[in-house]
């Protein structure tokens, strides 16, 4: 499966931003779909993830209760809303795709995913 990431961009502490991941290529409802960021000079890390039919939502408790990831699967495609930004959300933002037998906690490990998007830039100014 292809995955193209968009949405980033710059914004002030505090703003909002929704990001999109589109799936091309086979059956987007056979994947759970997750969120990894990386910042400069950082591993990339979880932020959220959402399981194959968007029943169960997973987030990292640095984003819990800012970020809101979702899915269209009739559009082939995930979001992440992200608001009350702060400078330390600011990183390249990657969309993965994993089996959709995948659920839980092993959807916080990018061991779990098999494709990965090229990543869109989030910059949060303070």
């Amino acid at each position: 499966v292809q995955l193209q990431a968009s949405g980033g961009g710059l914004v002030q502490a505090g703003g909002s931003l929704r990001l999109s991941c589109a799936a091309s290529g086979r059956t987007f409802s056979n994947y759970a779909m997750g969120w990894f960021r990386q910042a400069p000079g950082k591993e990339r890390v979880f932020v959220a993830a959402i399981n194959w039919s968007g029943g169960s939502t997973y987030y990292a408790d640095s984003v819990k209760g800012r970020f809101t990831i979702s899915r269209d699967n009739a559009k082939n495609t995930v979001y992440l809303q992200m608001n009350s930004l702060k400078p330390e959300d600011t990183a390249v933002y990657y969309c993965a795709a994993a089996d959709r037998v995948m659920y839980g906690s092993s959807l916080s490990s990018s061991w779990a995913y098999t494709y990965w998007g090229q990543g869109t830039q989030v910059t949060v100014s303070s």
